[in-house]
């Protein structure tokens, strides 16, 4: 189920038209590029690799540091305000760029799940709620979008930021303290991870 969210992560970036002039007859057409889902649709052997254990973080097991933000929608979030319930918080550069425009549609695609599972989704970058906003409402996004501008909460977590935060996610556990840090993330298949970990936990 977790890889079929992947897939659709894909429909959310749009490749640029391109103009191909037809070739003479006796010319045979080049070769096709390879689809770009065939590269990404999971880790490389060396990412896998080096990516660390999510369990075995410094922050792990400690209460994870709270917050008070405004999401793109107009509500609060007050991260002591939901223990009691599992919380993911996601770190992403920028809006619209297209790393995080796959990442925030894989986890759009993958919302059904999600959402089963009762965890609060929430993803955090440097852009203005006006920003947050726009980006919400053209790929339909149906989680929580709030602004760190400049990287207060970002640092709180040990996340690195320099204008724009590092991406990295932290999964909060209902007794409000961190059960998982990832401080490298592949956007092809983070989704699939996060919810297997709310699934398994």
């Amino acid at each position: 189920m977790p890889l079929a969210a992947i897939a659709f992560a894909t429909a959310c970036t749009t490749p640029a038209a391109t103009s191909n002039p037809a070739a003479p007859a006796t010319t045979a057409p080049a070769p096709a590029p390879m689809p770009s889902v065939a590269k990404s649709s999971a880790p490389s052997s060396s990412s896998a690799v080096d990516a660390p254990d999510p369990t075995q973080d410094d922050l792990v097991g400690k209460a994870a540091p709270d917050f008070k933000a405004t999401a793109q929608d107009g509500s609060a979030v007050h991260l002591a305000a939901l223990k009691g319930k599992r919380v993911v918080l996601y770190f992403y550069p920028k809006d619209e760029t297209a790393g995080c425009t796959k990442e925030a549609c894989s986890f759009r695609d993958a919302w059904d799940e999600l959402s089963k599972t009762g965890a609060v989704l929430v993803g955090i970058s440097a852009d203005t709620a006006g920003s947050h906003k726009d980006f919400a409402a053209h790929y339909k996004l149906p989680f929580l979008l709030v602004s760190d501008p400049d990287g207060t909460i970002a640092s709180d977590y040990g996340v690195p930021f320099a204008g724009h935060h590092s991406r990295q996610t932290v999964v909060v556990g209902a007794d409000g303290k961190v059960k998982r840090v990832y401080r490298k993330v592949d956007v092809s298949v983070h989704a699939a991870q996060i919810l297997d970990a709310l699934k398994s936990s």
